[in-house]
């Protein structure tokens, strides 16, 4: 089941993979990676969203042959697929191996007016 949140964020997380994917074919790799990280923060609240970015997380770090981050995903992707629902994220985390699975973090404010009106609607 699809709720309201996650139909409203999805065209917001969408639009950030998007920008992920064409940082990655200009050679941008951590422009790639931070765009990834905004999907994340817009997307956490979302199963569906939430391990999505993850999934592409995952592939990033493939790409880059960094064993750290496949591992973290992998372990993240689980935690995305079964907290999530029951609303244990930490908010604001950027879903990263370079930041601890369980830190909260602050969420950027423009992030913040996208979540906040995604919720409203």
């Amino acid at each position: 089941m699809t709720t309201r949140f996650a139909r409203n964020i999805r065209p917001h997380v969408s639009a950030e993979l998007r920008a992920a994917k064409a940082a990655l074919r200009a050679g941008q790799t951590l422009q790639a990676f931070s765009h990834l990280e905004r999907a994340h923060v817009l997307g956490q609240a979302s199963t569906v969203e939430h391990v999505r970015v993850h999934w592409r997380m995952l592939l990033w770090g493939l790409r880059q042959r960094s064993l750290r981050e496949c591992l973290g995903q992998i372990l993240r992707i689980v935690g995305a697929a079964t907290k999530t629902a029951a609303g244990m994220v930490p908010h604001g985390n950027t879903g990263g191996t370079n930041v601890s699975p369980l830190r909260r973090m602050p969420v950027a404010p423009d992030l913040q007016a996208v979540i906040d009106q995604a919720r409203r609607h």
